[in-house]
């Protein structure tokens, strides 16, 4: 018996450190990923944990699938994994399956403005997130909420699911799953930078939504001023005013000297803006057209 655990981020870094000592007896190792697409992976906390518990611990190579362990669970992990004939994997992923397979969905939910967010602990299979679910557990949420905050909401959920796996893989027991519901499913698409690009001809409030799902720990929503790539880091929305000649992008007033910009329905306050070097952006004209 036991279980390799395949680590990535935030919510494997909770789950982990919230084992108690007979569950972490369960584990048969760690295999840890690092992620430069993000200001923290968290590898460096996992590995301290992984050395406090006394957990056998490797950093991602090719050969993470060869082991004698009967179970391999995935946490935040974006990697294929191999596992032999008589194991079994377990994903451990960010949305209300058949709801959301894919990449980022908990961006995704956040994005569209779900009332509920939630994780899904589910049998692994070649065709990604399709697999019989074991477990689920979801949480409503209000908005405005930043990525941040809701990957510790969701973090907890993680180790709620993580360790009933556990007790039931240390007690042999059978861990059951039922199947998906595929008229329900849909899908979240991978992102990269070009999808953190702030359009400012959408809603005020999307624009928000979207500054408030992709900040840290991803490197934010951005725009371009005088040709600089910024990092839109707060934001506040702004009543909407009757503009003759709406332009999107274009300031229309400012308050306590922060900027207030036209969108394509709605106004938004930058609050907080940083060039990519990290120093602070000062809107000191009144012409200013962000693209």
């Amino acid at each position: 018996m036991g279980a390799i655990i395949y680590c990535l981020g935030y919510k494997a870094l909770k789950a982990i450190s919230e084992l108690d000592d007979q569950l972490i007896r369960t584990i048969d190792s760690l295999i840890i990923a690092k992620d430069k697409s993000i200001v923290n992976d968290y590898s460096d906390a996992i590995e301290k944990v992984a050395i406090e518990k006394n957990i056998r611990y490797k950093f991602r190579s090719t050969d993470d699938s060869k082991s004698s362990a009967s179970y391999h669970i995935a946490i935040g992990w974006r990697w294929l994994i191999n596992v032999g004939e008589n194991e079994k994997l377990i994903v451990i992923h960010d949305s209300l399956l058949p709801k959301y397979r894919g990449f980022n969905p908990l961006v995704t939910a956040l994005l569209n403005g779900d009332k509920e967010i939630g994780v899904t602990a589910l049998f692994g299979t070649e065709s990604y997130d399709t697999g019989d679910i074991i477990y689920q557990s979801s949480i409503t949420v209000n908005y405005p909420i930043k990525i941040n905050e809701a990957i510790t909401l969701v973090s907890n959920l993680y180790s709620e699911l993580l360790a009933k796996i556990l007790v039931k893989i240390s007690d042999d027991q059978d861990l059951g799953a039922t199947s998906q519901i595929e008229e329900l499913a849909s899908y979240s698409l991978w992102r990269d930078e070009e999808d953190y690009a702030i359009d400012w001809q959408n809603d005020a409030t999307y624009i928000k939504r979207l500054v408030d799902s992709v900040g840290y720990p991803y490197k934010g929503a951005y725009c371009f001023h005088e040709n600089e790539k910024i990092r839109i880091e707060e934001v506040t929305l702004i009543n909407d005013v009757k503009i003759e000649n709406r332009q999107a992008g274009k300031l229309i007033f400012k308050e306590n000297l922060k900027p207030i910009i036209v969108c394509g329905k709605g106004l938004l306050r930058i609050d907080s803006a940083k060039y990519e070097n990290g120093n602070e952006v000062e809107f000191n004209t009144f012409r200013i057209r962000l693209k």
